[in-house]
This record gives C-alpha cells, sequence and structure tokens, in this order.
C-alpha cells in the first residue's frame, strides 16, 4: 500500500507548478493533504497580500473548484489553508508557527487516518514540522535557487533550507545545478516534465493573436527581471516585419520593448489556454538573463515548448544542454536575430515534439513513486 502524503506546496489553483503536476498522477493511489502556501516572505501592506492573507484566514478548505492552472483537486486530495506567520524568523516566532500548524494539522491527519505518510515539502519554511506529524520519512522537492529567488526572504528562507536538508530522507532536485548543492547520497536529480497531450494536441488559433500574415515570435510566463529586454528590444527593432506577443503578469519595468509597435502584451492566460497561443506562432522564446536563478533553473515552458511543435529560440543556460540539438541558441541581438530568423523558415518542427513525448509528468511521478516506496 502506497505512503499517504502530507504535501507543502504553493496555493494549489495558481499556475501550475512541478509540485502540482508530480501530485496530479500520485494522488491517484494515496491520499493527500495539500498544504497551500505558508510563505516565503512576511507580507507588505499591498492590496494584493492583503487579499491573500484574508482569503487564507478564511477559507480553511477547498476542494471541487477548476484553477487557473487546469488542473482540478484530486478525488483523494483535501487542500487546505493554513493560520500561521509566514516566513518566521525568530526562535519564538518560529516555534509559535510550529505549533500553530501542528495544532490546526493533527485532527485533520487523524480524520482522515493517513497510512504511514510522508512529509512532502516545496517550501523550505515547513522545515520546522519535520519530526511534528508523525511522518514516516521527509521528503525535500527542490524546484529553485531560493537564494537566488526573487520576492523572498533569502536569509531566513536559507536558514530553513538548511534545517530541512539535514532532515530529509530524500532530496529531489530539478535540475543539476541544484542537486550540487545538497549531499549526494540522499540527493536525486528530478527533470521536470510536460503535460504532453494538453501542448501537443490540436487546438484552435487564439483570437487575440495577431493574424496578418506577419510571423509571430512569442513567449509566456512572469515578465520579471530575469528577461533580457535590452536585447529584446534590439531584436524588435530589427524585425519590423515581425510579430513579438508577451503573455503574463508584468513584475517589473519593461519599458525597452514596451511602446514598440510590433509588441503585444496579452496579459495574463490560465495555463489550459497557453496551446491556443504557442501552436500558432512561428517561433517561442526563451529570452534569459544570464544569473544564479536562470544558471539553476529548469523552466516547465521548456518542454511545453517543444511539445507544442513550433522552433524553439532561447538565450544558453544549463537546462537547454538535453535539447540542445532541438534549440535554436543565442548570446547576443545578432545572434538572436538571425536565430529567429532562421527558425521562422523551419516552423513547424514536429521532431521536437517527438523527443518531448519521453519526458512527461506521468513517467516522471512513477519514478517518483517508485522513490518514496523505497524509504
Amino acid at each position: 500500500m502506497p505512503h499517504d502524503l502530507i504535501v507543502f506546496g504553493e496555493d494549489w489553483g495558481g499556475l501550475p507548478s512541478s509540485t502540482q503536476h508530480l501530485i496530479r498522477y500520485l494522488a491517484q493511489d494515496r491520499q493527500v493533504l495539500w498544504i497551500n502556501s505558508i510563505g516565503l516572505r512576511r507580507p507588505a501592506l499591498t492590496g494584493r497580500d492583503l487579499q491573500r492573507a484574508w482569503r487564507k484566514l478564511f477559507a480553511a478548505r477547498q476542494s471541487g473548484q477548476q484553477p487557473q492552472s487546469g488542473i482540478s483537486v484530486p478525488d483523494q486530495m483535501q487542500v487546505i489553508n493554513l493560520k500561521t506567520i509566514p516566513a518566521p524568523r525568530t526562535r519564538w516566532e518560529r516555534k509559535l508557527a510550529t505549533s500553530l500548524m501542528r495544532r490546526q494539522l493533527l485532527p485533520i491527519m487523524r480524520q482522515s487516518k493517513l497510512h504511514a505518510p510522508i512529509l512532502w515539502t516545496s517550501l523550505p519554511t515547513a522545515a520546522d514540522l519535520c519530526g511534528q506529524l508523525g511522518e514516516s520519512a521527509v521528503v525535500y522537492y527542490c524546484g529553485d535557487d531560493f537564494s537566488a529567488l526573487a520576492g523572498v526572504d533569502h536569509q531566513t528562507v536559507s536558514q530553513h533550507e538548511q534545517s530541512l536538508v539535514h532532515r530529509a530522507d530524500l532530496i529531489m532536485a530539478a535540475s543539476p545545478v541544484l542537486a550540487e548543492q545538497f549531499p549526494a547520497s540522499k540527493t536525486r536529480h528530478l527533470p521536470h516534465g510536460v503535460d504532453f497531450l494538453r501542448f501537443n494536441s490540436p487546438v484552435p488559433r487564439a483570437a487575440d493573436l495577431p493574424d496578418d500574415g506577419r510571423p509571430v515570435a512569442g513567449f509566456y510566463g512572469s515578465l520579471s527581471d530575469w528577461l533580457d529586454y535590452p536585447m529584446l528590444a534590439e531584436v524588435i527593432k530589427r524585425l519590423p516585419d515581425w510579430h513579438f506577443v508577451f503573455i503574463g503578469q508584468i513584475h517589473t519595468d519593461i519599458s525597452p520593448i514596451a511602446k514598440l509597435p510590433q509588441v503585444h502584451l496579452l496579459g495574463p492566460r490560465a495555463h489550459h489556454q497557453l496551446p491556443s497561443y504557442s501552436q500558432h506562432w512561428q517561433v517561442s522564446l526563451l529570452p534569459f538573463v544570464d544569473n544564479a536563478q536562470i544558471r539553476a533553473c529548469n523552466p516547465l515552458k521548456l518542454l511545453e515548448y517543444l511539445a507544442a511543435g513550433q522552433p524553439v529560440v532561447a538565450t544558453p543556460f544549463p537546462a537547454l544542454k538535453p535539447y540542445r540539438e532541438l534549440i535554436h541558441v543565442a548570446r547576443s541581438a545578432d545572434e538572436m536575430v538571425n536565430a529567429i530568423l532562421r527558425a521562422g523558415q523551419q516552423s513547424p518542427a514536429p521532431r521536437q515534439a517527438n523527443v518531448a513525448a519521453d519526458h512527461t509528468w506521468q513517467q516522471r511521478a512513477a519514478q517518483v513513486s517508485q522513490w518514496l516506496e523505497g524509504l
């Protein structure tokens, strides 16, 4: 009988994470308690943070909704909001936060009658709960370099992560760069997968995707500091016959590209809508800067782009290595202009979709299940 899971992740229902994709399959033959984000930083006095805090305080459990990710809550899973102190810093704050969460979780666990539950966390801030819930083992799934991640209380999270690494029985890291940060004896490299059928199955063209006969290069994801806007601006100016589409929430100054005539800022879209864009533009873009966060990352959109079947143009970063022969890599504006032009002539690129088909989330979850049952 498989181990049940107590999972500390991000808020279920937002943009899909690797943890959500994996748990979607792991929950098919086990009970899962999914704990919505307990925070990686202190909330600020902003409308967004206050609204999020209100939801957490007055919505203890969720079930059955259709989230933005398009991944509904599995039948054997409960989604729980805990009242706690986000990213506690001092010793007494950490003790209080642990006591608060334990008091809320233990009755739910008793009611659910979990079988030899494993505590799985994708957030270092759950470290203090290790050993407090009667779990049979502890798993740390690391998808990001939290020391370089924007919007994180780095010192606090680093302290929690050190404790978590010591307590974990298994550490799964999304990239080789991340895996090298942890003890080799208990660390496994777990590359990201892809919802292949969602991104490869043909869907109609999105109504707001430019359709005047000119080619389109597109990007979806957070418009944050990790994109190279000065380089993009130069590339866009030198390709006046191309449209450039950006889908996602704006989190930084994008003025270098915002007012260029071929640029279309469409705002965020639900995950299940993305194939109606990426299948129909001529080139998918990954125009990242070179920094610690990007060197450690394994972006979910990489395999999603490949599955959609259109050529990919990217700046270099380590996670490209297994797929290097399928991707047009550009190290400068000159190289990116030439790469986009070459890729546009090769659109579509069905061979890359065949490669993506061998890296599904279902396959990744099957591997994880073997590791869990070996604990």
